[in-house]
C-alpha cells in the first residue's frame, strides 16, 4: 500500500499469475502496490450499512504529487491506525480496498489490470490512466473531520 519509490529487486517473471500471494516474496509482494494512492485516502464507514465510503482526504503522509507514503517504514508510530497489508489480513480487509487494487482484484481471481505498471512496464501508467489520486487530495489537517462528509468520493473506486 503506497510505497515509497526506489528501485525493485529482481523479481520472478510474471510471478502474479504463478504463484498464490502466500508464495510471494516481500518484494514481489511490494511491487503489487499500483501506486494509486487509494487505500491512502480517509474512509467513512455507515454504522447501519457496513458501506464503506472513500472521502479525498488522503493520510498525513500520503505524498499527493508520487501517490506514495513519505515515510513507508514508519508509518505505524506516526499513523497507528495505518493497516499494513499481508497476504493473511488481505481477506479480512479487502472488503475497503478500491477495486482496481491489484492485491484485491488478485485476492478476488482476477488479473492484473493493463494500466498495472508491472504489466505496462511504466510506473507513470497508473497515473495517465487516471487511476490514481495524483493531485486530487486534501491534507487530512486541512479539512475538519466533521467535514469529511462533504467530500466524498462519488465514483467508484
Amino acid at each position: 500500500m503506497s510505497r515509497p519509490s526506489t528501485s525493485i529487486p529482481a523479481l520472478r517473471p510474471r510471478f502474479w499469475e504463478r504463484f498464490p500471494l502466500t508464495k510471494l516474496t516481500q518484494p514481489e509482494w511490494e511491487a503489487l502496490c499500483d501506486g494509486c494512492g487509494k487505500c491512502c485516502l480517509n474512509k467513512l464507514e455507515d454504522a447501519d450499512t457496513g458501506e464503506v465510503f472513500f472521502t479525498r482526504i488522503a493520510c498525513r503522509l500520503l505524498d499527493d504529487a508520487t501517490c506514495r507514503c513519505s515515510n513507508y517504514e514508519g508509518r505505524k508510530a506516526i499513523v497507528p491506525e495505518c493497516v499494513v497489508l499481508t497476504p493473511s489480513t488481505l481477506k479480512d480487509i479487502s472488503y475497503w480496498m478500491p477495486k482496481s487494487c491489484a492485491y484485491r482484484r488478485l485476492n478476488e481471481g482476477r488479473g492484473l489490470a493493463d494500466w498495472h505498471p508491472l504489466v505496462s512496464g511504466d510506473p507513470e501508467s497508473v497515473h495517465r490512466a487516471g487511476i490514481s489520486v495524483r493531485g486530487q487530495t486534501l491534507g487530512e489537517f486541512e479539512v475538519p473531520e466533521d467535514d469529511w462528509e462533504d467530500h466524498i468520493i462519488d465514483e467508484e473506486l
